[in-house]
């Protein structure tokens, strides 16, 4: 079935288009271009049939059936269940390695409509476009379909800071839901995951605006203006991310996970696992914030943690590894620390709370700091 959205509608900004526009004149002579996707469980490709059939690779097939002589590579580095706060820690390993001449960047029905996450977003935004290749970005606002709710009036700031174009569902799709042109589960079984037609209408909002950069390929852009200055306080653009790959923690109890990361997606790996009561893990973090990811499993119960940075007791944090959803295990980043005094911080996990029964243990995933 065919849906008429009014598709330039959904183009909320329109940005500077002069790295699009080089890079389409790239692809059009042929080039190789690497096409990158980041973001939460819509990016990843939840409740589409098959991997192919999510939104993001129906943009790369846009990518591969306009431009025939190109060299086109897809890299997708969407998990879900995440932020934007995990996004910017982990961008470098798990996508601008791939060296990515087109990013499409979709935190926001992950992230909330915050201060916090304004600054962790434009991290990851700042991140992505200074990088050594200079990407051609593109912001993409999801929407959960029964609210209309998501995180773009503080994302869209972003975007228009730094001029690039944004591309909004909440202003395209989700209104023809709440005229009643498209029913709910028609594009969604959980209001927030599209199926296969939703991924497709996703898609076509977004390689809409593709198009309509295409017939102006030629025309000139305003020259890019230098990066602005920081709207927040731009504590999270050089977040690290420490694992047991390349950082050697000090165990008593915990034991370093081993096993084989198979991709992107396989997350809980590379981490620090406890059993016991009374098992701790420290670190000593450079910077001016700390965070750690731990695993909340859906399978209970789990054991329970204490983190504590600096020796401050009273300003502890519980991390509670038992998941009271039933989707499946939830990868959590919990924040110990921003905006600290820049320097060298201690952080303590100790488990606090076992139980015999415990199906699963504590996973420590990594631990982030802000430098």
């Amino acid at each position: 079935m065919e849906y008429q959205i009014e598709k330039a509608r959904g183009i909320t900004n329109r940005g500077n288009l002069g790295r699009i526009k080089a890079l389409m004149k790239r692809a059009r002579a042929g080039e190789r271009i690497v096409i990158g996707f980041i973001g939460g469980s819509i990016t990843q490709g939840a409740n589409s049939s098959a991997a192919k059939k999510c939104y993001a690779y129906r943009v790369f097939e846009w990518w591969c059936g306009t431009f025939p002589l190109a060299e086109l590579v897809y890299v997708n580095a969407g998990i879900g269940g995440t932020t934007s706060q995990f996004g910017v820690a982990r961008v470098e390993e798990d996508l601008l390695k791939k060296e990515p001449d087109f990013v499409v960047i979709e935190f926001s029905v992950n992230d909330k409509s915050t201060e916090h996450f304004l600054e962790t977003y434009e991290g990851l935004v700042r991140k992505v476009y200074n990088f050594r290749t200079k990407p051609a970005v593109l912001l993409v606002h999801n929407v959960y379909y029964d609210t209309g709710a998501n995180a773009q009036i503080q994302h869209s700031k972003v975007g228009r800071h730094y001029d690039l174009p944004c591309i909004s569902m909440q202003s395209s799709i989700y209104p023809e839901l709440l005229n009643g042109y498209i029913n709910n589960r028609e594009i969604t079984e959980d209001d927030l995951h599209p199926n296969d037609v939703g991924h497709r209408l996703v898609a076509s909002v977004i390689t809409y605006f593709l198009e309509e950069i295409y017939k102006e390929v030629d025309i000139t852009e305003l020259p890019e203006a230098k990066l602005p200055e920081p709207l927040t306080k731009n504590g999270y653009e050089n977040s690290v991310r420490y694992q047991n790959k390349n950082y050697t923690a000090k165990c008593r109890g915990f034991t370093e996970d081993k096993s084989v990361q198979r991709d992107v997606t396989d997350c809980f790996k590379n981490g620090w696992i406890a059993r016991k009561k009374g098992d701790s893990i420290s670190f000593i973090i450079e910077g001016t914030g700390i965070a750690v990811a731990y695993r909340r499993s859906a399978s209970k119960p789990a054991p329970i943690a204490r983190a504590v940075v600096d020796g401050d007791e009273e300003h502890g944090v519980w991390l509670d590894a038992n998941f009271e959803e039933t989707w499946g295990d939830k990868l959590e980043v919990e924040t110990l620390g921003e905006h600290m005094r820049r320097g060298r911080h201690k952080l303590e996990i100790t488990l606090a709370e076992t139980h015999e029964d415990d199906v699963v243990p504590f996973y420590l995933v990594s631990v982030i700091g802000t430098k």
